[in-house]
């Protein structure tokens, strides 16, 4: 990790976009989250509210650790602050109402209902703070007969048809195993705050805003959502191509595997010039992009045999440079060593308290004027607990140790 750049000395001089913004983040696992860890890297002052008994679900996954701290509470958790807060006491949900009654925003995934019965559902805080931003993100919907259900990642993509548009269609359906229902919710989130606070400039008020996993899901089915409105019919997975132009999808190469997407005719005639096969193009069966897609498994065929005399990087390196779009099937340890993720400088390194230093990726957006933050190392759990209630809430010392005593607050920073 030694030779990744230090995240730090990329810190800008100009105020962040969200700079001022107070975030009271009552989210665990992913798809909350994501979205005050967006809101942290444009510059709002997160404060992530953590049971002191093991914190956020992802810091006991089976993940790789580095300094004790679970990769995966790594990866959602940069540029906050941790306040370990007991909730089930009367005592630590006061302190909870203070810090929230101090907060431009509110972000909580907790079952329907769950808030309320801590006494910090929207209804009671808008009566504190009508100016606060208030989210929830669920399974299914705060309200209607399913609002109850748990519901993950993996299992929204089995209920909506997601998962049947993944793998060959020889076999079963498959889980697409990154989490990108949770991470979408997560952004769609973040939008809707934006969109709120910016309502609020012209309002003066604050307003409840909804992110529901399953709809999430549903709008990610996209065009194949369409297809089925359209024509009636069940979809067919395609594999490593997508329904409609031809080539597309895996090919292997004499050492490896490269996917290869030729969308129209003319790329297409451009592939046959890369390839010597000039009479391709102009041959009736693959003339066309209906033609492609009717001669099907014919052209796949004959373009394997020809992929399979040259090695990968040949084939990427000919196809690239004629501008058809085109790369090499990598392992994530070819990906993370690959020229391109270190020509856009996606990888640094965040010092940390207990590690040393932790690796981070980089948000993937900028602005011109306006900078991203320096990634602060996400927080060991209870890390700002005393900094936040003293500094942001004005507790002395005497009202600390009353905390502590009632069990409220951990009585020492702990760490995981």
């Amino acid at each position: 990790m030694r030779d990744l750049p230090d995240a730090a000395e990329s810190q800008s001089a100009a105020v962040p976009a969200l700079h001022g913004l107070v975030v009271a983040d009552f989210s665990r696992v992913i798809a909350g989250p994501v979205c005050p860890q967006t809101l942290a890297d444009l510059g709002a002052d997160v404060v992530k509210i953590e049971n002191p008994r093991g914190g956020d679900e992802t810091r006991s996954f089976r993940h790789p650790r580095a300094g004790g701290n679970v990769s995966a509470f790594l990866a959602y958790n940069r540029g906050k602050r941790s306040v370990a807060i007991d909730l089930g006491k009367p005592e630590g949900r006061a302190v909870a109402l203070d810090i929230v009654s101090r907060a431009d925003v509110l972000v909580e995934n907790f079952r329907p209902g769950v808030m309320a019965r801590l006494g910090l559902d929207h209804a009671t805080v808008a009566a504190i703070k009508p100016r606060l931003v208030y989210c929830s993100i669920s399974a299914y919907g705060r309200t209607g007969e399913f609002s109850d259900r748990a519901g993950y990642d993996p299992v929204m993509q089995a209920e909506t048809g997601i998962m049947t548009m993944n793998g060959l269609p020889e076999h079963e359906p498959v889980r697409t195993n990154l989490p990108f229902v949770d991470m979408s919710t997560g952004m769609l989130a973040t939008n809707m705050i934006l969109a709120a606070l910016m309502a609020r400039q012209v309002s003066g008020r604050g307003q409840q805003v909804d992110v529901v996993l399953y709809d999430t899901a549903v709008m990610l089915t996209t065009y194949y959502g369409h297809n089925y409105l359209i024509s009636g019919e069940e979809q067919v997975r395609y594999g490593h191509a997508p329904l409609g132009n031809v080539p597309i999808g895996n090919f292997r190469a004499s050492d490896g595997s490269f996917y290869l997407s030729v969308g129209n005719d003319r790329m297409f005639g451009l592939l046959c010039r890369i390839i010597g096969r000039d009479a391709m193009a102009s041959d009736p069966a693959y003339a066309t992009v209906a033609a492609r897609a009717e001669s099907r498994e014919a052209l796949i065929d004959e373009l394997q045999a020809i992929f399979s005399t040259r090695s990968r990087e040949a084939w990427v390196t000919l196809l690239k440079g004629a501008g058809l779009p085109a790369g090499p099937v990598r392992s994530i340890f070819e990906a993370y060593r690959s020229p391109e993720i270190r020509a856009r400088g996606l990888l640094s390194r965040i010092r940390h308290p207990t590690a040393g230093e932790v690796p981070n990726i980089a948000p993937p957006y900028a602005m011109q004027d306006t900078p991203i933050v320096a990634p602060s190392a996400p927080p060991l759990l209870g890390e700002h607990t005393e900094e936040v209630l003293r500094d942001m809430l004005g507790y002395d010392a005497d009202r600390l140790r009353e905390l502590e005593t009632a069990g409220a607050i951990p009585p020492r920073q702990t760490g995981g």
